[in-house]
C-alpha cells in the first residue's frame, strides 16, 4: 500500500520533533511545557501542528486508496504531504526563519486535505449514481 509507505516516513519525521523538543527541554532544564522559552514554544508548534494534521491527511489518502485505482494520486498527495510538512517545520525552526515556507507547508497540507476530500466526495456520488 501506497499510504503506508508515507505514513512510515511522516512517523519518523514525528519522532524527529519529538526528540527536537526532548533535547531542547533538557538543555534548557525545562521539565514542562516551554518554560517561557520561544525556541521551546516553536518546537512544540511544530510537533502540535504536525500531529493535528498529518493523521487526517493519511486517513484520508488510505480511503482513496483503499477504494480507487487512483495509486498515482495518493503517490502525489504523499509527496506533496511530506514536502508541506517538512517545509513547514523548517520555515517554523527558529525567528529568523524564512515565514514563505511556513505557509507554503501549510498551503501544501491543506491542498492535500482539500483534494483528498474531494475525491472522496466525488468517489462517493459516483458510487452512488451506479
Amino acid at each position: 500500500m501506497i499510504t503506508s509507505l508515507y505514513a512510515a516516513i511522516l512517523a519518523l519525521i514525528y519522532v524527529f520533533l519529538s526528540i527536537r523538543i526532548i533535547g531542547l527541554r533538557r538543555s534548557l532544564r525545562i521539565s514542562i511545557g516551554d518554560g517561557n522559552n520561544p525556541m521551546v514554544t516553536r518546537a512544540i508548534r511544530m510537533h502540535g501542528n504536525f500531529s493535528e494534521y498529518v493523521p487526517l491527511a493519511l486517513i484520508l489518502m488510505f480511503l482513496i486508496e483503499s477504494i480507487s485505482d487512483y495509486r498515482r494520486l495518493v503517490e502525489v498527495l504523499g509527496i506533496v504531504l511530506v514536502v508541506g510538512r517538512v517545509s513547514h517545520a523548517y520555515g517554523l525552526r527558529t525567528a529568523e526563519a524564512d515565514f514563505r515556507l511556513r505557509v507554503g507547508g501549510m498551503a501544501m497540507t491543506f491542498s492535500v486535505l482539500i483534494i483528498s476530500s474531494c475525491v472522496l466526495i466525488w468517489l462517493k456520488a459516483s458510487s452512488l449514481q451506479n
